[in-house]
């Protein structure tokens, strides 16, 4: 099974004054820990609502030129045996990346791949054909321009 996880972080950033300038630098900081390792991470802005009102805020909270900005770090986790494990190997992936930075899974979604496989491999058989064709021109192309070489 498959699942795709989504956590929200809270990510500190210093000497800000508008939520926009927070935002983008938390972005900026939390690609810098994750990358080059966790490249397939993406990172998106995170909602916030008033727990009163309901009404939409900023994902940043600024007081003293200091924000928390509310980010959403969405992942797939492959081979699971079920949607808890896929949440602990997502926070556990990420959390040992951005260190002191709290983590919350919001949403653990299972990816269904076995229905849509089939009806992919069924147009890809069709096309198949065709482009198997054409590599097999390419081929007697290419395997004698190697040959050469290694005479």
């Amino acid at each position: 099974m498959n699942c795709r996880v989504v956590v929200e972080a809270a990510v500190p950033v210093y000497d800000v004054e508008t939520p926009d300038e927070a935002v983008r630098i938390a972005i900026s900081k939390t690609g810098e820990l994750l990358n080059p390792d966790l490249n397939y991470v993406e990172i998106n802005m995170g909602e916030r609502s008033c727990p009163h009102c309901g009404e939409g805020l900023d994902p940043a909270f600024i007081a003293a030129d200091e924000s928390l900005v509310a980010l959403e770090l969405e992942m797939t986790v492959y081979n699971v045996e079920r949607e808890e494990h896929a949440s602990r190997i997502a926070r556990k992936e990420i959390g040992q990346r951005l260190e002191n930075i709290p983590l919350t899974v919001l949403e653990v979604e299972v990816i269904e791949d076995d229905d849509e496989g089939d009806a992919d491999s069924e147009t890809e058989t069709d096309s198949g054909d065709d482009v198997s064709e054409a590599d097999e021109s390419d081929d007697d192309e290419v395997l004698p321009e190697f040959e050469d070489l290694i005479e």
